[in-house]
């Protein structure tokens, strides 16, 4: 099923699909939970599968003119809450990796686990913030369609792009949906971000961190080895993958998440 709730009066978009343990999915910058629908789908069939458009992106309201992760984790929280869930595993992709973290920090007692999906715990560098302060310039003088054409190619690791064009002209045109003011709202939220490697480090909730090799954006040789594991924790390294693991390599990135579950979550 799809529908609506009202979180502090506004509308926060979400699907519900499946039985067992809850699963709850954040999709990343440009996308929308559309981005998730052959992977949730395989999901469902063995948990509960709950999805969320993100605010500001997808069919959510935004919250502000400008976000911040604490805004969006909690959103998602009182969303959980109106739902009556009382723990789930939380996937963040890229962006919502970092909602994941911040929703960790803030809320770790709803966490039977979490996973990082293509992201990472530290905060933004100087050139990323440069980066995005770029892109909120190049929005606001209506070129929003250039970094959808340029991102989401981009996306995928440059070996892969001619295998999955249908699926980047899909992401394309949820990335061109986006609104410009939701686009920048997020941008914000995420140069905005703190470090959280600290938090993550720290945690005794199982943790499934899942990276692609040939990610274009996130530097597998630099970023990987400077991350500090949690105790109960797991790392799974997609050798065919970029920032899209989950549309990449589907299939093993669904039995990575199922294992784990089923090893470290207590049904």
């Amino acid at each position: 099923m799809s529908s609506f709730l009202f979180v502090k009066n506004k509308k926060i978009y979400y699907t519900d699909s499946g039985k067992g343990e809850t699963i709850v999915l954040l999709h990343g910058y440009l996308e929308s939970l559309e981005i998730w629908n052959e992977f949730s789908k395989e999901l469902s069939k063995k948990f509960r599968v709950i999805a969320f458009d993100i605010p500001g992106h997808g069919k959510s309201d935004m919250l502000s003119e400008i976000h911040s992760m604490d805004m969006l984790a909690e959103t998602v929280y009182h969303a959980l809450k109106k739902l009556e869930i009382k723990t789930c595993f939380m996937l963040g992709h890229s962006m919502g990796g970092y909602a994941v973290l911040m929703f960790h920090k803030l809320f770790s007692e709803m966490l039977s686990g979490f996973s990082l999906f293509h992201s990472h715990p530290f905060a933004d560098s100087e050139e990323s913030i440069n980066k995005r302060l770029r892109e909120i310039e190049l929005v606001k003088d209506g070129k929003k369609d250039l970094i959808a054409t340029f991102n989401t190619p981009f996306a995928f690791a440059s070996d892969n792009t001619d295998q999955f064009q249908a699926e980047i002209e899909t992401a394309k045109k949820i990335a061109l949906k986006t609104s410009q003011e939701g686009i920048i709202a997020n941008l914000h939220a995420m140069m905005s971000r703190p470090d959280l490697s600290e938090s993550l480090k720290k945690t005794l909730i199982p943790f499934l961190y899942i990276f692609g090799k040939k990610d274009n954006y996130i530097d597998f040789k630099t970023v990987v080895p400077k991350i500090k594991m949690p105790v109960k924790s797991e790392l799974y390294v997609l050798e065919n993958s970029g920032h899209m693991g989950f549309i990449e390599e589907k299939t093993e990135s669904i039995n990575i998440l199922i294992n784990f579950i089923q090893k470290h979550i207590k049904s």
